[in-house]
């Protein structure tokens, strides 16, 4: 879609950080050490790895479709199966790809030097419910107050507007993953919220369909529930869409694309 110029911070003032070429004093649009936050994704990886390849068969499929894109302004629309298990196995495809694998994260030497600019967005009581989450946290998360829901019980609450500027920031310094659903619970309505991510920032749009995690994991996705286990990942191409559509439109091809549309078989009829 549009084509933003990636953002670029640092802890060094203007111009010495120019003469940073390795990064070192690299930051993100949060304020958080780019090279902290490559170590954290690098440990998470080595320790996570086997989750996906040896406890587990992890099927991926698409990923041509990320080869040639931009640094930023890329959202990565999903269903949502697990808390986190979803988002690991997505870092470790888009570093797999850094490195030029297709359709595989084997072998994971990608882990030496992962890509840092992924963010994803996130309820923050998840991720301040403990000291995992909180280190979680540290690899790109997005924290919004979910206006619909807090602690399992529904709510009406006012819409988290700062949210948005967030997102947008994220955008502008690479990718963004986003649960559109905004719960794990299949076939979920998407959040009107996501339409205004696409009419706001115009991103290009990679829709996502995940399967497998929800029989493997638990609901956080820390813990195992059925070791091998089929996990597939498919990436499809960029969504085609327009800024100028109605909410409404967008909602629909959002669901459509992540393929969430309730099967007939499960429609009650009155």
């Amino acid at each position: 879609m549009t084509y933003k110029k990636p953002t670029r911070y640092s802890f060094l003032p203007k111009p010495l950080d120019r003469l940073d070429f390795l990064g070192v004093f690299e930051r993100d649009p949060f304020g958080n050490a780019m090279f902290i936050k490559r170590i954290m994704i690098a440990i998470i990886g080595w320790v996570t790895y086997f989750r996906y390849t040896l406890y587990n068969k992890l099927t991926i499929e698409g990923t041509e479709h990320l080869a040639d894109l931009p640094i930023n302004n890329v959202v990565f629309l999903s269903n949502h199966q697990t808390y986190f298990a979803d988002v690991i196995a997505f870092y470790h495809i888009f570093c797999s790809v850094k490195w030029g694998f297709k359709n595989t994260i084997v072998p994971p030497v990608y882990l030496l030097w992962p890509r840092a600019r992924n963010y994803y967005v996130a309820a923050s009581e998840t991720m301040n419910g403990g000291l995992v989450p909180r280190i979680f946290a540290l690899g790109g998360a997005i924290q919004v107050e979910r206006s619909w829901r807090a602690k399992g019980q529904d709510v009406k609450r006012e819409v988290d507007t700062t949210a948005n500027d967030r997102i947008a920031a994220a955008l502008e310094h690479g990718w963004v993953i986003s649960f559109p659903q905004g719960t794990t619970s299949p076939y979920a309505p998407i959040r009107k919220g996501t339409a205004h991510i696409l009419k706001n920032n115009t991103p290009i749009v990679i829709p996502v369909v995940i399967n497998g995690f929800r029989r493997a994991f638990d609901k956080k996705g820390l813990r195992f529930k059925k070791r091998n286990t089929q996990l597939s990942v498919r990436f499809k191409p960029p969504l085609a869409y327009s800024a100028d559509e109605s909410v409404e439109s967008l909602i629909d091809k959002v669901r459509e694309a992540i393929e969430q549309d309730i099967p007939k078989e499960k429609l009650t009829w009155l």
